[in-house]
This record gives structure tokens, C-alpha cells and sequence, in this order.
């Protein structure tokens, strides 16, 4: 569903599921209790449900309602929602719902197994440094979130308060951010200003 983190699509079906079974709409308490969460961080979920347009809600006890129904299609049960982030800034949680601009889905069997769905996330590209290693304008990385990396991985790193993607490589007290394309330069940076953000690990293509 557009816009919506993987927890608060999982909060939303089960809403919804628990409407249909019970005929009334789940407390804050229960949805906190089913997902072992704290009734403040429920509340907030269901608080940005009901920004997004997906919740109503009244001063009056279990008086959830869905504007739209969950209901998806049975294949993308099998998929993966990956959310799609916008500017993302050093030193802030990675997954806060600000960055959140929309979701993809994605296979799941395409991700490397240490990679857990609550750590990963997607972003845009935009350009083609990174042509040569197969990354193009428009297509969707999915980078598995991290503050550390190793030489040679490509990184989401944040720069100068912008977000970038390159190849990693270190000298000595320098960090150095290598494109893919021979028409782009590679950049150097001292140690402090580069803040790693992720590690990519799988890409998606629209054609």
C-alpha cells in the first residue's frame, strides 16, 4: 500500500482482520498486546494511519474505522514491502516515518539471508554514476542499513547532507566514494564527513 511502512501495512490488516472476525474494532491495547509494543508506539502508528488516510477515529471506544478496504491480490502475499525513503539525514533513524516516501515490492528469496526484512530499505536512483556497475537512472537499490561497510562495497552514504551511492574504498585518514562511470570523478573525503547509511544488496528494474 503507498506510503506505509511494513509495520503499519501489517497493523492495518490486522485491524481489518479483527473487524471481520469479531465484528468490532480492536483497542490501542490489543493492537499493542498482538504486535509486543508499547500502547504509545500503537497509538502512534494508528495516528499516522489516519494522516495517511487509510484510518478514521472518534473519542469513543473501539471506534476504529477503515476508509478503504486491505485487500490485496494472493500473489503479493508472497512479496515483501520495502519502504522507498527520501532525503535521509546523518545521526536520525533510518526507517522514521519522515523518510518514508512510498513502498516497493519485492521477492524476498532475491535478498541475501543475514539480511532481515526490518533492516532493509529502497531508494531511487537518480543518474548514472553508477552505469558500469549496472545501477541506471530509475531503478530501485535495496540496501540492507548499516554505519560500517567494507572496501569495495557499494554504499548508501550521506554527504555534505546529501545522500549518494558509490563504491567504497579507504586511504589512510580519506574516504574515497568511486562512481561507475568513467564520465563522473571520484570524490575524496576526510573520515568525519562520509556517514555510511546502508549497504546495497539487491536491485529493482521497471521496464
Amino acid at each position: 500500500m503507498k506510503g506505509l511502512t511494513s509495520k503499519q501495512e501489517e497493523i492495518l490488516q490486522f485491524i481489518e482482520d479483527f473487524i471481520n472476525s469479531k465484528g468490532m474494532a480492536p483497542t490501542v491495547y490489543e493492537i499493542g498486546d498482538h504486535f509486543n509494543i508499547k500502547s504509545a508506539t500503537s497509538f502512534a502508528h494508528i495516528r499516522a494511519l489516519q494522516r495517511k488516510g487509510y484510518l478514521t477515529r472518534s473519542s469513543k471506544a473501539r471506534s476504529l474505522a477503515l476508509t478503504r478496504s486491505t485487500t490485496m491480490p494472493k500473489h503479493l502475499s508472497l512479496t515483501l514491502s520495502v519502504p522507498v525513503l527520501g532525503r535521509i539525514s546523518a545521526g536520525m533513524p533510518l526507517l522514521a516515518e519522515e523518510h518514508v516516501e512510498n513502498t516497493i515490492q519485492f521477492d524476498p528469496k532475491l535478498l541475501p539471508p543475514s539480511a532481515g526484512s526490518e533492516e532493509i530499505f529502497a531508494l531511487e536512483v537518480n543518474g548514472e554514476s553508477m552505469r558500469e556497475a549496472g545501477i541506471l537512472d530509475g531503478d530501485y537499490i535495496v540496501a540492507r542499513t548499516a554505519q560500517t561497510a567494507r572496501i569495495g562495497d557499494i554504499v548508501v552514504a550521506m554527504v555534505n547532507g546529501e545522500t549518494t551511492v558509490k563504491q567504497l574504498f579507504i586511504h589512510q585518514n580519506q574516504v574515497e566514494l568511486r562512481p561507475a562511470n568513467s564520465e563522473f570523478k571520484t570524490q575524496f573525503y576526510g573520515i568525519d564527513e562520509v556517514h555510511i547509511q546502508g549497504v546495497v544488496i539487491a536491485l529493482q528494474r521497471t521496464f
